[in-house]
């Protein structure tokens, strides 16, 4: 039953949503029919197509999640409309914009290195997930409330001619593992999709080249490990590891090509080690 003024339709969040994979989760939860999604993008010609093309149940808002103010005021608008929230993809995201190995001349110190990388791809998420946090907080006779973040294999693997996309992408998986059983405690689902090659708009056409195409990751098939998520119900991954529904939080799940694989933190180096991050758990 819903609470007092809580909409029975499920509401979704999407960063990132007017094209690409943020677009594909929009468009399969709206053809489920009993969701509303928000789109969330700079692009808005893209974001009032996307919205106009998902029909009444979807709508476009123009925010740029580097910015508190406005991402803050977008999920008060949300909540305020819906009274409930159970969906926040955290998934807009770029690569590196600037050469890192680029010479410079002269002896002096080279100019400053533009980090929006960072910012879009890790401190937005970092405070999408914020915001997630408290409004799911506020709504907690909604049964499931999801939280997924798009990491990359980027955050596994080195990915050398993108360092700063690397780093970012590395620091979503180390932030999901700290706060995902804190989060689980009070009944909200925190997990991180990492996927490999994809053909969408966030590198060029050039770009792709580089890569072997026979290795690309279906968008199909990204969607369709969130969804599962989404859905929290069991699942087996492509080495037959089977993770229960009530236990599928804090995962960080490797997509590539056709299949997909729950990637583990690595092991403690000793006793020693186990207990000092313990301690760190209050």
């Amino acid at each position: 039953m819903a609470a007092p003024g809580q909409t029975e339709t499920k509401v979704a969040i999407i960063t990132g949503g007017a094209s690409g994979l943020g677009l594909g989760v929009a468009t399969d939860l709206a053809k489920r029919g009993q969701w509303f999604v928000h789109i969330l993008d700079l692009d808005t010609e893209r974001g009032e197509a996307a919205a106009k093309g998902l029909g009444p149940i979807a709508s476009f808002h123009r925010v740029n999640v580097n910015d508190y103010a406005s991402l803050a005021a977008l999920f008060d608008k949300v909540f305020q409309q819906h009274c409930r929230l159970d969906l926040v993809f955290a998934n807009a995201g770029i690569v590196d914009n600037v050469d890192f190995y680029a010479k410079h001349d002269g002896q002096g110190p080279p100019p400053e290195l533009d980090q929006v990388v960072v910012d879009i791809d890790l401190k937005s998420v970092i405070a999408t997930t914020y915001l997630a946090q408290h409004y799911f907080r506020l709504c907690p006779h909604v049964a499931a409330r999801n939280v997924i973040m798009t990491a990359s294999v980027g955050s596994l693997y080195p990915c050398f001619a993108i360092p700063m996309y690397t780093g970012a992408k590395h620091g979503i998986v180390g932030f999901l593992r700290a706060i995902a059983a804190r989060l689980a405690s009070e009944g909200i689902r925190a997990n991180a999709i990492l996927p490999g090659v994809v053909a969408t708009n966030l590198m060029t056409e050039e770009d792709f080249e580089h890569y072997p195409p026979e290795y690309f990751t279906p968008l199909e098939v990204v969607i369709d490990t969130v969804l599962q998520i989404v859905d929290g119900l069991d699942m087996s991954d492509a080495k037959g590891r089977t993770v229960w529904g009530a236990e599928v939080y804090g995962q960080a799940v490797e997509i590539n090509m056709n299949n997909f694989y729950f990637r583990d933190r690595p092991e403690w180096c000793d006793d020693a080690m186990r207990h000092v991050l313990a301690a760190t758990n209050r």
